[in-house]
């Protein structure tokens, strides 16, 4: 086994089933007004967010912590399949940070929608479990996020 394949075993995957239909799902991860509700762990807010959602646009964001700390991110889209896939890259804007690839899938599942969250490579099974907690939060709040849109929608 090489490096690089050392590298690609350290990933993080999430799995969350939404009571919802998978094009609000989808949705709500494509447009800046719907990320900037739930995008970041609990409890931080987000000043600002831009996404050019195209293949190849950018997306930049900055997360605030309950404690005034910004946290600013930014990559790329590399492949989008409405309203079943979205891939992009998501790189820290601090020193030595690492260029990560997200992999969103959404599945029509019975009653609603399994989104699927894969984010790889870590350098660390740290880095990778830091991540864990800090996106597992951020799909807890798209959860609310997405049932407060689909009642406000019935």
């Amino acid at each position: 086994m090489n490096a690089a394949s050392l590298k690609e075993e350290i990933a993080l995957t999430i799995t969350r089933v939404f009571d919802a239909p998978r094009s609000l799902v989808f949705k709500v991860w494509t447009t800046p007004e719907h990320l900037a509700r739930w995008w970041g762990p609990k409890d931080f807010t987000v000043p600002t967010i831009t996404a050019d959602f195209r293949e190849g646009g950018v997306w930049r964001s900055c997360i605030r912590s309950p404690e005034g700390q910004d946290y600013w991110a930014h990559g790329t889209y590399r492949e989008i399949v409405p309203p079943s896939r979205i891939v992009l890259t998501f790189t820290w804007e601090e020193e030595d940070a690492m260029d990560t690839l997200i992999m969103v899938t959404f599945e029509e599942v019975a009653g609603g929608t399994r989104l699927t969250f894969h984010q790889a490579p870590f350098t660390t099974v740290e880095s990778r479990d830091s991540h864990a907690e800090g996106w597992g939060e951020c799909m807890d709040r798209l959860v609310s996020y997405v049932a407060a849109q689909k009642e406000a929608m019935e």
